[in-house]
């Protein structure tokens, strides 16, 4: 050998990152080998070329098959029986108790035949030790345990099938909404005192002193003002009560119910009626806790069903107290509600107080005149006897036909007068009164027998005048089971039929129907049918909003039972409406609910799109946020099911389009999260597509999608990563021994990467992907390309800034530089070298960069790169390296072990050798002792796993840096005594004599 690599790469081109290395770290002429290192440092140069000297580099000659062989483990049969490391172990809870001051149980293990004991399970029933000690220390805590459980136990009473109030009140809340001008008007009586005053002297003071007292009006309020002051007024129920002012906490609930019979406002009804209702189940709560914690009895609470026989005296009067109080309100419909919210309290007094007070507060909702204020009223009622005597069905059945006796009111003068007044409808009228009728009816429904409620529904239909009929009918279905309804779904259309459009509108009637549909499916003979006839009426509808409203329910019912072909007439009817007049323009949120229920049932895409009228219809979203949203939505749902990888040209095409709109949102203002999202999303679609074995259809696919996606990074480092695994992909198919054709291909896939890599923002990104591209063009024979990629690497470290941002956070970057360059050395061991660049121009190149580069004044990174340059180094002076790429000659086949080679390698060991001791030296300060003895031992663990130990001078120098690291005391003992004795056992091995004279030349110093 001469010095020169020779085959294999002697005819590469030259093109790629032109680098001009400085002196510092190559010879003197390109192929010649003279005195490299001798004169490197540019501060202190003799100093390093003595140390070099001094510490002149061998490397050890290693056999990696040999000591692969030995330091496999030994295989020795195990018969584990049932037992397993990584079987789960199953802890049983035994049957007898240990009696004993712990109150610990003994346990059972059943991967085990040994009986183990869990200190863990007994957590689980409360008897650990420090369970019962906090138990016993805190009893209140204790109580506030049992309540909970308690309240837990009495609101799950009804089941978890019947839905709770706390389901609808949103619904409510956001349905009854108005732009008029509301009002408040408190008197809140008295202020001077809130002791506790006799019912009598109450009611008299009423009467002498009618003036006294607070009156506050609040007037032209919005609707937002007004549900901040009845919040207010909440927050004030409670503050009073927790400072003892019960008798101010009672007139605020008093007051607020007084609002409940204000019908100014009318279509704010609703909203008005769940707003105070909070404030009066706020005030049942703190009634029925108050007489509870009463009863308490040596900290001991009532069992969750205590009897009126273990109430004391004290509570059971003061009980009676507060319902004589509220007995003593004039008006009638605070009076009503007040008492209502407390009527859990009947059950400190008798058994049958509940049931008693159930018929009586039934009666008096029949002195309340308004009808709408009077169903509320029932519907608050039914609530209240839900929770706390479900089984009472009378009262609800006796509720909702008092209701039906009396809604004839709605045609009298006073109802009529104040419609005409506000300006409202008999249809919008009559829509108030559904969440009051839903309420009663699901009371009156929940576990009844199908027959009978059937026959309730028909005598109900009945008994009601032409509007009322249409009502209760939308409210069947509102509340009745879904099932119940589907079955006889021909039953309601009929019904349905019959109503009068001019009371309740039958759209809406219909579409009470379809949602019941979209929850149980009806009869399969009646299906097509069903959709027939409530299509009729749909379609015929003038206004674009009850269109649309109507329209999203059904469209659900047509994905779930018919083919493409209806769903497609059903997307032309809706384009057909809403188009006119850019009415989709006020139904965004209503259409982007059709989208997610078309793609819910039809989640195969290519029948997606073969839906004619789909993409007609996702270009009705013309504003860009709510388009956003959409495309998102329907490549959640695409990578969600899409199983298998596809190249069907028109999911391509369809699907690229709604990435490309998601990619074109991004702008300066897009938050990060935002577009992480969205790159997730494109790259999940990009991960799907495969054209087999059409590698070049496929590099196409990718080259497009690049054009398209370039403002997010994520896409293109996936793109660069699918075109890298394309050519490999190539190469597997090949078997490794390229064509020309194939050669070219994945000399084509190489500059794809080659020229997006660029264009990337993070830096180590940039380095990682440079590294990994040149390795995969290095697995595919392109040299020249590997070289490229590895030399604007080296060229771009320098750029490296000393703080990067991670989640969001700077960190310093030198641990991940570290990270990155040890990947770097591993991979060019076995890059050949360039016949026109000298010997090992790359690590020379890297090596002058690693030196000019900055680093911090407390960091020792530099040296830690060093000593990894030395394990290099080592490996690249064996005859035969620890590994290869196939079909890539590495420079110990072009070398072939040559001795100017060798020589080479063992100078520039010797300089990167001077640079490690020079930066030890430095450390000799007192604050930086501690650094210096843990690289010391670094280094010297370097030199025992690469050095030729058998060299006197690098035995020598082993020495003093071991002595170096313990010299100040700051040396980790149990670390030096575990490597003491691997070397004391290296010495037993053969040809490793020379091991046993070194353990004798390491002392061990006490820090003593």
């Amino acid at each position: 050998g001469t010095g020169t690599p020779t085959g294999g790469g002697g005819n590469r081109e030259t093109r790629g990152v032109q680098m001009t290395f400085t002196t510092a770290w190559r010879c003197a002429e390109p192929g010649q080998c003279r005195g490299a290192g001798t004169a490197l440092l540019r501060d202190g140069a003799a100093a390093g070329s003595r140390a070099g000297r001094d510490g002149r580099w061998h490397a050890r000659s290693r056999n990696y098959v040999s000591e692969s062989e030995a330091c496999k483990l030994e295989s020795v049969p195990l018969d584990f029986g049932d037992y397993h490391p990584l079987k789960p172990i199953t802890v049983t809870e035994s049957k007898t108790k240990k009696m004993n001051r712990k109150g610990s149980t003994s346990s059972t293990s059943s991967s085990s035949s040994n009986s183990l004991m869990d200190p863990l399970s007994s957590v689980l029933d409360g008897t650990d030790p420090l369970s019962l000690f906090a138990a016993a220390a805190d009893p209140v805590t204790a109580l506030d345990g049992a309540r909970r459980k308690r309240d837990k136990d009495e609101s799950s009473a009804v089941g978890s099938d019947f839905e709770p109030w706390s389901n609808k009140r949103g619904d409510i809340l956001a349905r009854y909404t108005t732009t008029e001008k509301l009002s408040i008007n408190l008197y809140m009586g008295s202020e001077k005192g809130d002791t506790l005053l006799p019912s009598l002297l109450l009611l008299f003071s009423r009467f002498v002193f009618p003036y006294q007292g607070s009156q506050k009006e609040l007037l032209n309020l919005t609707q937002q003002d007004y549900m901040n002051r009845i919040e207010e007024l909440n927050q004030s129920l409670k503050d009073a009560w927790s400072s003892d002012q019960k008798v101010k906490a009672l007139k605020i609930v008093i007051q607020c119910s007084k609002l409940l019979s204000d019908t100014t406002v009318i279509q704010f009804y609703p909203s008005k009626f769940v707003l105070i209702t909070d404030i009066l189940d706020t005030f049942g709560k703190l009634v029925y806790e108050r007489i509870l914690s009463m009863c308490m009895d040596n900290r001991v609470s009532l069992p969750d069903n205590f009897s009126p026989e273990s109430v004391n005296d004290t509570a059971k009067e003061t009980c009676l107290n507060w319902f004589f109080k509220i007995a003593s309100i004039r008006e009638l419909i605070p009076r009503f509600y007040v008492e209502a919210a407390i009527l859990k309290c009947n059950k400190f007094l008798s058994k049958t107080g509940i049931s008693e007070c159930l018929p009586r507060l039934t009666s008096m909702i029949r002195g309340i005149g308004d009808p709408l204020v009077a169903v509320y009223a029932r519907a608050y009622l039914c609530r209240v006897g839900m929770e706390v005597a479900p089984q009472l069905k009378e009262s609800l059945n006796k509720n909702f036909f008092d209701f039906l006796l009396t809604f004839k009111q709605i045609h009298g003068d006073t109802v009529q007068n104040q419609l005409v007044v506000q300006g409202v409808e008999i249809p919008l009228y009559l829509t108030l009164y559904s969440p009051a009728i839903d309420w009663i009816l699901q009371c009156i429904a929940y576990h009844a027998p199908d027959v009978t409620t059937f026959e309730l529904m028909l005598s109900c239909i009945d008994l009601c005048c032409v509007h009322c009929s249409a009502l209760l009918l939308n409210s069947i279905m509102s509340a009745f089971r879904a099932d119940f309804i589907a079955a006889r779904s021909m039953d309601f259309i009929a019904m349905i039929k019959e109503c009068d459009e001019s009371g309740f509108p039958k759209h809406l009637l219909f579409r009470s129907l379809g949602l019941n549909l979209a929850l149980a499916d009806p009869p399969e003979n009646d299906r097509l049918q069903i959709l027939n006839e409530a299509w009729k009426v749909i379609t015929k509808l003038k206004n674009p909003q009850d269109y649309i409203n109507c329209a999203e329910v059904w469209v659900e019912y047509t994905c779930r039972h018919f083919t493409k072909r209806e769903v497609n007439t059903v997307l032309a009817d809706v384009i057909k409406h809403m188009t006119p007049d850019r009415a989709f323009e006020d139904a965004y949120p209503q259409l982007q609910s059709i989208i997610q229920k078309v793609i819910t049932y039809i989640y195969d895409f290519a029948l997606l799109f073969s839906v004619e009228k789909f993409l007609p219809f996702l270009d009705m979203f013309q504003k860009e946020s709510v388009r956003v949203e959409v495309c998102k939505c329907i490549m959640e749902s695409f990578i969600k099911h899409q199983q298998e990888s596809t190249k069907d040209p028109v999911i391509l095409n369809a699907l690229l389009h709604i990435c490309k709109t998601m990619h074109d949102s991004v702008n300066a203002l897009t938050l990060e999260d935002e577009k992480r999202m969205l790159a997730a999303l494109i790259n999940g679609f990009i991960k799907m597509v495969s054209f087999g074995r059409d590698f070049e259809q496929q590099l196409s696919f990718y080259v497009e999608s690049r054009s398209m996606f370039c403002n997010l990074e994520p896409v293109l480092v996936q793109l660069i990563h699918s075109v890298n695994q394309l050519a490999m992909e190539t190469r597997r198919v090949m078997k490794g021994s390229h064509s020309r054709k194939t050669a070219a291909f994945v000399r084509a896939c190489v500059a794809f990467c080659f020229i997006t890599i660029p264009s990337l923002s993070s830096i180590f990104t940039r380095l990682n992907l440079y590294l990994h591209s040149g390795q995969v063009a290095l697995a595919n024979q392109c040299l020249s390309q590997a070289d490229a990629f590895f030399k604007a690497a080296v060229s771009l470290v320098p750029e490296v800034p000393k703080m990067i941002s991670v989640d969001g956070k700077m960190r310093p970057s030198d641990a991940f530089l570290l990270e990155f360059l040890c990947n770097f050395f591993s991979t060019l061991l076995v890059v050949p070298d360039h016949p026109e660049q000298g010997v090992l121009f790359l690590v020379r190149g890297l090596l002058n960069v690693i030196q000019d580069y900055t680093w911090e004044d407390n960091s020792d990174d530099k040296v830690r790169i060093y000593t990894n340059v030395l394990h290099l180094l080592s490996a690249m002076t064996q005859e035969a390296y620890i590994y290869h790429v196939d079909k890539v000659d590495s420079n110990d086949t072009l070398y072939g072990g040559d001795s100017k080679f060798l020589a080479e390698i063992n100078k520039l060991s010797e300089t990167v050798v001077s640079q490690i001791l020079d930066h030890l030296k430095t450390l000799g300060k007192e604050e930086t002792l501690k650094r210096q003895s843990q690289l010391a031992l670094y280094f010297f663990n370097t030199i025992l796993a690469h050095g030729d130990l058998r060299n006197n001078r690098l035995n020598q120098l082993s020495v003093n840096l071991w002595n170096l690291a313990q010299k100040h005391g700051f040396a980790d003992t149990k670390t030096m005594v575990k490597t003491l004795e691997y070397i004391k056992r290296r010495s037993q091995e053969p040809a490793m004599n020379h091991f046993t004279e070194l353990a004798l030349r390491l002392p061990l110093q006490s820090r003593t």
